[in-house]
């Protein structure tokens, strides 16, 4: 993601460099980032600010809940699990559960 201050500076270059002849593809090029990229930014003439960090994003389905996420850690700290990734302990509490059925 490229900084609203980067933004404004890549919309100066390129309009200085099509001032002095320079084409848009090419002045684009250059700072390398496509002419529609350009073309948004600058839609309606004014220099448009990155949007993306503001849009609302909806929460994923398969989020752990509070509790469900503080038992996880609760297992993962534990003495049994301190020295193993997490991938060796799926398959060690796999294999627990085995027994358990």
């Amino acid at each position: 993601m490229i900084s609203d201050l980067d933004r404004v500076v890549a919309v100066e270059l390129i309009n200085e460099a099509r001032a002095n002849g320079a084409r848009l593809k090419p002045a684009c090029r250059e700072l390398n980032i496509s002419e529609r990229t350009y073309q948004r930014w600058t839609k309606e003439g004014t220099i448009k600010k990155d949007q993306r960090p503001l849009t609302k994003r909806p929460t994923p389905k398969n989020k752990l809940l509070k509790k469900e996420r503080l038992e996880v850690i609760k297992i993962v700290n534990s003495p049994k699990y301190t020295d193993l990734v997490p991938s060796q302990i799926v398959f060690k509490l796999a294999d627990e559960m085995k027994g358990n059925i």
